[in-house]
């Protein structure tokens, strides 16, 4: 028999007895063993190897025997202490639900998996999700720091910094680059490296600019960090000037997106399948498009630009920005809005005709406080209506769609992040029993899933055929922003809102559904200051104990 141990720069450690020298020579880098033990017939022979490794190289060590008696160094302690340092600086989530319970350790976990160092020494980024997208993602990259803002603003401050050293500074259409451009995608492997892939990186995504604005705003509402404001306002305004030429290529006041690069992707929304944007006749729609979602980014991104601006003491800056989000609601509800279906069209396509198919896009829009009010209600009932609504969450696109499909990846499946970000919407206009809804299917839905882990995506299978949520088949499990859902929901249910600069935490309207009786946040960070905080359920609403407060910090309960 033979053993073949992988040696990196190891030493292997043999115990008694040695095996008899191999005839031939092991290849480079292993380490070859023979037995040949002799057997009388009905007898057995057991063979016991235990492996251990130092970290000194045993090339030129002869037949691998060491003497002395240090231990081996274990490589596992120092990922113990690396585990227990990001919980002990994570705000810690408990509640008596089991499964609630279970799902936001799981996910918390699964954020300290998916944590990849690099590309530059001292930088580090959460990954976009296991196997497909073990890499770094802009898009990925600021939802899931927008998500767990409440629980670890670092991943925020991290990704910010990242994200402005890599955007983009010139025009490039190989890698559908523009200057102040956020990137999309940035690869390593040897596709990349040859040029064959434009992942060097690629920048084919049109809401991550957009996207990086807000997460400048909400991460200064946290932390109160004007140090990295100042030192990314460049980088801002960078991104506000893509956003206002190259994101506006006609002017016709809307950020459109058009494919340049002959390796890039057809559609740079987040649903970036190349059959993804449908008119409800399911014919696809034609570049250039104008993404509603993307437009409400846009219009959330000024607002928060605006109080920056007025922040650092650029009134002009402040007001033009105020305006001209001001007047691009306006033409969002001029030129997207379906009376017939209650809802918004998921875009304009190049000849600027509604991309008319029910989806969930509109939810982006509550998310982003753009709808009108009452129009906000007709979405909420859309959103909660039969074709979007599966039962174990909202789909993708609606079932009444021709181009319809449960198993396609944005044709009609359940995404965790599209739920809490549609959940968010909702809450912000007051529509808590739709937001309650839409946060218990996600909750029963991980309990399905392995180790209450919410994956990437699953299928759009209506409850009534299936009493268990479909899995999509390749769907990236563990995957960040499914795993950052989960504290999305728990902040909008809670009315989370921030003001460092103020010293003030308002829980505005919070609430929690009838089967999350309370919860218990730990070392919550707003600023300098740490607050624990018990939340309950309490005729109808939520009662909220200041358990311990460590700095100047208000903490407001608004009924």
């Amino acid at each position: 028999a033979s053993l073949t141990v992988e040696q990196v720069d190891a030493c292997v450690r043999l115990g008694e007895p040695w095996p008899d020298a191999p005839d031939e020579p092991a290849e480079p880098g292993q380490v070859l063993l023979v037995f040949d033990p002799t057997l009388a017939p009905g007898s057995s022979w057991t063979l016991e190897v235990t492996v251990t490794t130092d970290i000194e190289p045993a090339r030129g060590s002869g037949n691998g025997r060491r003497t002395g008696t240090e231990p081996p160094r274990v490589a596992g302690e120092e990922a113990e202490a690396a585990h227990r340092a990001w919980y002990s600086s994570s705000t810690s989530i408990t509640t008596p639900h089991v499964f609630a319970d279970r799902a936001f350790r799981r996910a918390l976990a699964d954020l300290r998996l998916l944590v990849n160092s690099g590309p530059a020494f001292g930088e580090r980024y959460i990954a976009a999700g296991v196997p497909w997208f073990s890499c770094l993602f802009g898009r990925d990259a600021i939802i899931t720091a927008l998500q767990v803002l409440p629980v670890r603003p670092q991943v925020a401050q991290e990704a910010l910094t990242l994200l402005a050293r890599l955007q983009a500074t010139e025009m490039d259409d190989w890698r559908d680059a523009q200057p102040g451009k956020i990137l999309h995608e940035l690869r390593s492997g040897e596709l990349a490296a040859a040029g064959e892939i434009p992942h060097t990186p690629y920048y084919g995504t049109v809401d991550a600019t957009p996207l990086y604005l807000i997460l400048l705003g909400a991460y200064q509402r946290w932390t109160n960090d004007r140090e990295l404001v100042d030192r990314l306002w460049p980088n801002a305004l960078a991104a506000l000037a893509w956003i206002e030429q190259h994101g506006d290529a006609d002017g016709d006041g809307f950020v459109e997106y058009i494919r340049r690069s002959e390796r890039g992707l057809i559609n740079q929304g987040w649903k970036d399948s190349a059959d993804a944007n449908r008119f409800r006749d399911g014919t696809l729609a034609r570049a250039p498009l104008a993404l509603i979602e993307v437009q409400a980014y846009v219009h959330r991104a000024r607002l928060e630009m605006a109080r920056l601006a007025r922040l650092r003491g650029d009134l002009a800056l402040a007001d033009a920005q105020e305006t001209a989000a001001r007047q691009l609601a306006e033409r969002i509800e001029t030129h997207f809005w379906m009376d017939d279906a209650g809802t918004y069209a998921m875009a304009l396509d190049a000849d600027k005709r509604p991309v008319d198919a029910i989806s969930s896009n509109a939810a982006h829009l509550l998310w982003c406080g753009t709808a009108l009010p009452d129009r906000a209600r007709r979405v909420a009932e859309s959103l909660l209506g039969p074709g979007l609504w599966s039962g174990w969450g909202i789909r993708t696109l609606s079932s009444e769609m021709a181009g319809f499909n449960p198993i396609g990846y944005h044709l009609g499946s359940v995404w965790p992040h599209d739920n809490a970000i549609a959940a968010a919407g909702l809450l912000r206009y007051g529509f808590r029993d739709e937001a309650a809804r839409v946060a218990a299917a996600m909750l029963e839905a991980t309990m399905y899933f392995r180790d209450s882990r919410l994956p990437e995506l699953f299928c759009g299978f209506d409850r009534s055929r299936s009493p268990y949520p479909v899995p999509y088949p390749v769907a990236a499990s563990p995957q960040a922003w499914a795993a950052g859902s989960l504290f999305q929901l728990l902040g909008s249910l809670l009315g989370l809102e921030p003001d460092a600069a103020a010293g003030e935490l308002v829980l505005q309207a919070p609430s929690l559904p009838d089967w999350l009786p309370e919860v218990r946040l730990e070392n919550l960070r707003v600023g300098d200051a740490v607050v624990d905080l018990l939340v309950h359920r309490s005729d109808g609403s939520a009662g909220v104990e200041v358990l311990r407060r460590t700095g100047d910090l208000a903490v407001v309960v608004r009924l």
